[in-house]
């Protein structure tokens, strides 16, 4: 059911969760070493899918691609998606509410790719019954359901894995074997932007009939409820604040995932946003985030600047061509500097590397992001996965900082090991909300 939030609730264990990244560490896979998991070939996970079509559609075919899950039950709120699926999965039991779907006894691990706001109820639920978890980005909807996500992952000790599959890109493992190889020295800046747009201007006003194939009331789950729009759904809910997190919820967990793994970043210390006046209910059409990280061992303090929309940095104009694109990462460097996207990389100054070798390769080839969690839940080892909760957690936290800077107008300083802003207690309020009675954490 639902519950007030209260002090109590939200700093329980909350130091043991902000270093769990810390303590459990990357895993043998991210420390370059060769994956020792394997399954017998007749050894295979059952697996229950909340939602069936779009992202959560291509993690089903991931998924059963992989060769290692046996789809025992599909979960969705439409039922034309639904029956698409089951037509594919006869065998599989159907659902259109996770919480009777998880009921079934069967079930080994959940894969769920529903839209943001319900990230956390889901994972939380499948978490608390000893259930394997793969989870879409961003990990959570708010802060405060990242740090309990991380809370219950370490409690119950599940395989996870949240769904930033570009981390099993060739490309970034060659990015962070260069940074982490200080060909470029000590890091002090780096920019992050990315030229989507999830942004409205004012919520939809006028209610709409329900499709007959929709169960809405399940759709919007634990939100604040608003009357069905189709300006809603499929897709555009990530424009609203009660279903979505913008364009900084939906891509930053892709592209700022690069630095955390490259520059093992935390939790920021300071947080300042910059975009148009905030709208009621909407996130904005382009928006610029400050995130400072403070010294961590050997490797110097880090500023990172997030831009979306339209937004670039400051010397976009005078950077190469090859970095003048449309989504894409610049390290800064003491001997230079680095731009990457999803595909690809270049030093810079050019003619200060064109006798470049690449370091030794020391983080493994994927087996592919879905493939890689199978894998691991097969083996029950919850370090052999490299977007780990425990990790990705954290960089949920940091993304989402981002939407409560933005959302309070403050330049916020976090107290993450108690989850407090010292300097900016009125923000708290945007770090979670109330949810709907008949849903809980």
């Amino acid at each position: 059911m639902a519950r007030q939030i209260n002090r109590r609730d939200f700093v329980k264990g909350s130091a043991a969760a902000g270093l769990g990244f810390w303590i459990a560490g990357r895993g043998a896979w991210a420390q370059g070493l060769a994956p020792d998991v394997v399954a017998s070939p007749n050894e295979k996970l059952n697996v229950a899918f909340v939602g069936t079509a779009g992202r959560a559609g291509n993690d089903l075919d991931d998924t059963y691609s992989s060769g290692l899950a046996n789809v025992v039950a599909l979960c969705d709120i439409d039922d034309k998606d639904l029956g698409r699926a089951a037509m594919r999965f006869p065998k599989a039991k159907t659902y259109n509410d996770f919480r009777k779907m998880l009921e079934q006894k069967d079930i080994d691990a959940v894969v769920i790719g529903t839209p943001d706001h319900t990230h956390a109820v889901a994972a939380a639920a499948s978490l608390r019954l000893n259930k394997h978890v793969y989870c879409e980005k961003p990990l959570t909807h708010t802060v405060h359901e990242a740090r309990v996500i991380q809370e219950l992952t370490a409690k119950y000790n599940r395989v996870t894995q949240m769904g930033t599959q570009i981390h099993a890109g060739s490309n970034y493992r060659r990015v962070v074997e260069i940074i982490k190889a200080g060909i470029l020295g000590q890091i002090s800046e780096v920019h992050v932007w990315c030229g989507k747009e999830w942004g409205a201007s004012k919520t939809p006003e006028a209610a709409e009939p329900v499709p007959s194939n929709l169960h809405y009331d399940l759709w919007v789950g634990p939100a604040p409820f608003h009357e069905y729009n189709h300006a809603y759904l499929p897709a555009e809910w990530r424009r609203f604040t009660a279903y979505g997190d913008g364009t900084l919820g939906d891509m930053a967990c892709h592209f700022c995932d690069l630095p955390f793994w490259a520059l093992d970043l935390g939790h920021p210390t300071t947080i300042s946003a910059d975009g148009p006046p905030v709208a009621a209910g909407c996130w904005p059409h382009s928006l610029t985030v400050n995130y400072d990280f403070p010294a961590r061992g050997a490797l110097s303090a880090v500023k990172l600047t997030w831009y979306d929309g339209d937004r670039r940095p400051a010397k976009f104009a005078e950077w190469p061509k090859s970095a003048r694109v449309g989504n894409g990462v610049m390290f800064v460097g003491e001997k230079g500097s680095m731009f990457a996207d999803y595909g690809s990389h270049h030093l810079y100054p050019e003619e200060n590397f064109k006798d470049f070798t690449p370091p030794p390769k020391t983080i493994a080839e994927s087996v592919g992001h879905h493939k890689e969690w199978a894998l691991a839940c097969l083996k029950n080892d919850p370090s052999a996965t490299t977007c780990r909760f425990a990790y990705s957690g954290v960089l949920t936290e940091a993304v989402l900082l981002g939407n409560v800077a933005y959302r309070s107008g403050k330049t916020l300083e976090w107290d993450a090991k108690n989850m407090r802003f010292p300097n900016a207690p009125q923000a708290e309020q945007f770090l979670h909300y109330e949810y709907r009675k008949g849903w809980e954490l």
